[in-house]
């Protein structure tokens, strides 16, 4: 039995994290995020990074420091919780949102511009390409045992390979100067940039995608738990220094392209009006072969991970059939059209990510308070708390009693991470009770001994 990898072996498993990753949302926000900060842009990309890159790396470190999948780490709350948020976060990065959003995105930035004016306004195009999109996502797979190979050796490469060429085109040829800042960026780009780094669920994505690096190295012949970690930990940094290096580029591309594009509405027809600017035509087709790569690395891994954690929660349905179902259903909600996708799942990911982000941060420091449960309840009650709200009011329910309440007491509460100091009350309460409990223990063993 092996007892370590190659280094060949570790940059194949490196490559496919970062391509499980990389998905369409990543190409699209840090243009935007450039092109509205402009002069502030490196401010807002370093705020982005953190919650784009450096929390996805902690989050697929907590995977491989327990050697198991999400639900063994969110039961450490409760195991009916693990239950539930593990449920929720797989719905919400698998069929519900992010798996559908892939076939769209890729059909709206990669097929669209190609099409006749009457052809825009039919949905049958749309029909077609998920019908075939999905097929192609669910034939990949069928056989996730195969992911380092099809992915890490084979479409990784492709994608980067039409990457540098978009960036290195900017780079030498600029398309301008960095205008003012608008919105947001201007008067906080650090946090707003934090804030749209939740965008990319990546930090979500990597509590998923950790069981799928770890049963990469299992089917390498590794069994020994901390070199399995180890490569784990490996891998995480090959795959968020990919990131990091994409996003600065993309943020530079959209931060330059003002001058020649002007504004655009969102990300999506920043980098389409870019790449046309800088090569014309074959800056369309370049660019649709990217965003598709890009997208479909993302859904295989998300629909591997999906139907695997589903086929183990309930035996009597196997992997194939979940991923032959679920591959179905996100050919017919990705036919709903991606502003509605993005407009229902915003709420949801402003409820639950802060959950992840606090959950994670608890799992580095698991041994310091002894695992005990009370505090990851406080900090998790407390965080939920705020992060509802936050839901609620971002999906149009009139919550604004709450809000105001929140916006006068609560730190940090206008600049969307309001669930911070809560949070660490919540554990700080947590440790507080725990330790009351087990004085109360001790003496009551002692009365009994007595």
């Amino acid at each position: 039995m092996e007892t370590r990898l190659s280094t060949r072996e570790q940059l194949a498993i490196g490559l496919m994290l970062f391509a499980l990753f990389f998905g369409a949302g990543n190409m699209i926000f840090p243009p935007a995020l450039g092109q509205a900060a402009g002069e502030n842009v490196w401010v807002a990309v370093g705020g982005f990074l953190i919650t784009g890159v450096g929390l996805p790396l902690l989050a697929v470190s907590a995977i491989a420091r327990t050697g198991s999948d999400l639900q063994t780490l969110a039961s450490r709350v409760h195991p009916l919780f693990g239950v539930i948020f593990t449920i929720v976060m797989y719905l919400a990065i698998g069929p519900l949102f992010a798996i559908p959003r892939t076939g769209t995105v890729s059909y709206e930035i990669g097929i669209t511009p190609f099409l006749s004016e009457e052809l825009k306004t039919t949905n049958i195009p749309l029909a077609i390409y998920t019908i075939l999109y999905f097929a192609l996502t669910l034939w990949l797979s069928i056989n996730p045992s195969k992911l380092v190979d099809r992915i890490g050796k084979l479409l990784t490469p492709l994608l980067l390979t039409g990457l540098f060429v978009l960036i290195i085109k900017s780079i030498v040829t600029p398309m301008g100067e960095f205008q003012v800042p608008t919105d947001a960026y201007a008067q906080s780009p650090f946090f707003k940039g934090f804030i749209d780094g939740y965008l990319t669920m990546d930090t979500i994505a990597a509590l998923v995608f950790g069981i799928i690096v770890i049963n990469s190295i299992k089917d390498k012949g590794i069994s020994n738990n901390k070199t399995i970690a180890r490569i784990c930990i490996k891998a995480g940094i090959i795959a968020i220094a990919g990131l990091a290096l994409i996003y600065v580029s993309l943020a530079y591309i959209g931060a330059s392209s003002t001058e020649a594009i002007g504004y655009k509405d969102n990300g999506g027809a920043i980098i389409t009006a870019s790449a046309y600017h800088l090569f014309g035509i074959a800056g369309n087709v370049i660019l649709g072969a990217i965003i598709t790569l890009a997208c479909l690395t993302t859904s295989v891994g998300l629909l591997s991970s999906c139907a695997s954690y589903f086929s183990k929660l309930t035996p009597s349905i196997n992997y194939k059939t979940y991923a032959i179902i679920m591959s179905a259903f996100s050919a017919v909600i990705a036919n709903v059209g991606l502003t509605n996708l993005i407009k229902i799942s915003i709420p949801v990911l402003i409820v639950i990510y802060p959950l992840a982000i606090v959950l994670v941060a608890l799992s580095f420091l698991h041994e310091k308070f002894n695992g005990r449960n009370e505090v990851y309840r406080g900090a998790l009650l407390a965080t939920g708390l705020i992060s509802i709200f936050d839901g609620l009011s971002n999906a149009g329910i009139n919550v604004k009693f709450a809000l105001e309440i929140f916006g006068r007491f609560l730190p940090l509460f206008s600049q969307g991470i309001g669930w911070l100091v809560p949070a660490i009350i919540g554990a700080t309460l947590g440790w507080i009770v725990s330790k009351m409990r087990v004085g109360t223990d001790n003496k009551t063993s002692a009365k009994k001994v007595s």
